[in-house]
């Protein structure tokens, strides 16, 4: 395929409503400080949203989101992909960038659930729906009675299987939900000494080839500085850890006044071990804190939580 025009830009995204939506934002904001381009959206399928039969842990972790949108980039199908931040693996292929992290939405995860009611509230025995270990390994570590099943697709079609079932709740992250105008549905929001997120939940992020200064120069311009130091960091802490979409891991930092202050959790999947800490240092140096505090989780047992893992690749049950 030639490359495009340097003034009309090729943008890859996933085909969800949701994902349009992200790319909408993304092009808007770009649209605004550059008048003289114009973009040609190409969307692409992803593996993750292909096979909706399996776990996301069975099907290869946080990648199978993002890996179709960054072959495209790297054949120069596009010239810059739009993720949400959270499904982007720390281990970028090489000859890629993450070139901006920006617009985070509220990063807590959130309960809904049938009558409103609330997660301690929620009968005993109760089954939630859920595609995320992280999400489960730290709710049944609050609640050891709880069985989890696994609900995949899209925001609206899961929101649509879960009114159908007979299940008890289901969590969902709340940037999707508030994005879409969708916070009808919501029960209860969920803290982050319930649920930590996922490293980079809430945020956008633009991807694209490290070599391409002139789209490099464009994009870098969406990033919000305050949102990429606290991603940098999270992001270290996954890096360091090893962690993904088939890990319970959890990484979320808060940036002030010069500071960070991350909290970072990571939990057996029965819910009988969970190691939570957090740590505070200054802005100017996100990664060193991030693979600090990975190593300090590590020491205090995460390292023997995360070598079980592989003993057990199914964590929720299918539906």
């Amino acid at each position: 395929m030639p490359k495009s025009n340097r003034d009309k830009l090729r943008v890859g995204t996933r085909d969800s409503k949701l994902a349009r939506l992200q790319t909408d934002i993304v092009l808007l904001k770009l649209g605004e400080s550059f008048k003289n381009l114009s973009f040609e959206i190409v969307y692409i399928t992803t593996s993750g949203s292909k096979d909706l039969t399996k776990p996301i842990s069975e099907l290869g972790g946080r990648g199978v989101f993002v890996k179709e949108l960054e072959d495209a980039l790297l054949a120069n199908e596009v010239d810059f992909v739009v993720h949400s931040l959270k499904d982007l693996t720390t281990d970028i292929p090489k000859g890629l960038v993450l070139a901006a992290a920006f617009n985070r939405e509220d990063i807590r995860d959130v309960l809904i659930s049938k009558n409103k009611i609330k997660f301690h509230d929620l009968p005993k025995g109760a089954k939630i729906a859920t595609s995320s270990v992280r999400r489960m390994a730290q709710l049944k570590a609050l609640r050891q009675d709880l069985e989890f099943v696994d609900i995949r697709g899209n925001v609206p079609t899961r929101l649509k299987k879960f009114a159908d079932s007979n299940y008890d709740a289901m969590v969902l992250a709340a940037a999707g939900l508030i994005r879409l105008q969708l916070t009808e549905h919501i029960s209860q929001y969920l803290e982050i000494e319930e649920s930590c997120p996922a490293a980079g939940q809430g945020a956008l992020a633009v991807e694209c080839r490290q070599d391409d200064n002139h789209v490099l120069d464009i994009v870098c311009s969406l990033n919000e500085s305050i949102i990429r130091i606290a991603v940098d960091a999270e992001r270290a802490f996954l890096n360091e850890v090893g962690g993904g979409c088939s890990a319970p891991v959890g990484a979320y930092a808060k940036v002030d006044n010069m500071k960070i202050e991350l909290t970072a959790c990571i939990a057996s999947l029965d819910g009988e071990r969970c190691i939570k800490k957090k740590v505070t240092g200054p802005d100017n140096d996100p990664v060193g804190l991030g693979k600090s505090l990975a190593n300090e989780l590590l020491s205090a047992g995460a390292a023997q939580i995360l070598s079980e893992i592989n003993q057990n690749k199914s964590p929720v049950s299918p539906p």
